[in-house]
């Protein structure tokens, strides 16, 4: 398949560049970000050895159509989106913590509560609760942004004791958080999702903060099906959902949870395609429009192209 593990590029007027799990990030001028989408996934902070046709193509562009829908709430980095796999934006300093907003007890939570634990980053659980229930109010849940290796739940009194935001911007972050979790679960529901989880990363430019990266994405978030959450919960059956946690428990069946010693599962043909399927039945679902196909021409041609066509606009 013409998907993209990796890119080389060399943009004119680049300064620095950096390769994240999924993303490939050009710095431009000092000034702004040139991101590609790639196609890698990772899964317990692990890239896995096989990219995933069109799944970058997938999250740059839910990501586009709702920082879009939530510039209203707080300023995003975005500038332009010049190609499917592509964001121009700006350069902000990124906070060291990334926002984990949860509703449901699920995923990470859910697996930590199972073993016993009543308290995730400080937020108190109540007992009772199954997996998947609704909690009785959404909780924050912030985890170091590491740049390599695993991020590690943090606590906002930690957070604050050492010093990685200050106390008036986490105030902030912690408003945005709300509020943007709370635009995301209206629009969610108006396509018969639940928005179960998400993440959101912030940077600041000046004095100002911007939501920055990518939002309410399948590698971000976590959704299940509105129209059978109760029946699944009283039955005590799996939910069904549009996340990449299919990917983490396909993972963890196979014996693999990024521990030291532990060995990646064959990603076989079958298994790679069944990955693409289910990004693209997010994109489409959430989205309510169906998945365009890109052109079958070079797609390293077509992303240097666009995004240097884009960048000289945006300099000059």
């Amino acid at each position: 398949m013409n998907t993209i593990k990796e890119t080389e590029f060399n943009f004119e007027s680049q300064t620095a560049f950096y390769r994240g799990k999924v993303r490939d990030v050009y710095t431009i001028a000092d000034q702004y970000l040139a991101m590609i989408a790639t196609d890698r996934i990772s899964a317990f902070d692990v890239v896995l050895p096989r990219a995933i046709p069109y799944k970058g193509q997938v999250l740059n562009q839910i990501a586009a159509k709702f920082l879009k829908a939530t510039e209203d709430i707080v300023p995003n980095w975005v500038l332009d989106v010049p190609d499917p796999n592509v964001t121009i934006g700006r350069l902000c300093q990124p906070f060291k913590v990334e926002m984990v907003i949860r509703g449901y007890l699920s995923g990470h939570a859910w697996r930590e509560y199972r073993a016993g634990k009543r308290e995730v980053c400080g937020e108190p659980l109540p007992d009772g609760l199954n997996e998947n229930d609704r909690l009785p109010e959404p909780i924050i849940t912030p985890t170091t942004k590491a740049s390599e290796g695993h991020d590690e739940d943090i606590s906002r009194a930690e957070i604050l004791r050492q010093g990685l935001v200050s106390e008036a911007d986490y105030r902030q972050l912690e408003a945005y958080t709300k509020a943007l979790f709370q635009r995301g679960t209206v629009l969610a529901a108006e396509r018969g999702l639940i928005l179960v989880d998400t993440k959101y990363e912030f940077g600041k430019l000046g004095d100002r903060i911007y939501l920055i990266d990518e939002i309410h994405t399948p590698d971000s978030s976590r959704y299940f099906y509105a129209d059978s959450y109760e029946n699944l919960q009283r039955e005590g059956k799996p939910q069904r959902q549009l996340s990449k946690e299919f990917v983490r428990q396909w993972l963890i069946e196979n014996g693999f949870q990024g521990q030291e010693g532990q060995q990646i599962p064959e990603m076989t043909d079958k298994i790679v395609s069944s990955i693409s399927e289910r990004y693209i039945e997010l994109y489409e679902h959430i989205t309510g429009e169906p998945f365009k196909y890109p052109e079958q021409s070079d797609v390293m041609d077509r992303v240097a192209s666009q995004t240097a066509v884009a960048l000289r606009r945006i300099i000059s």
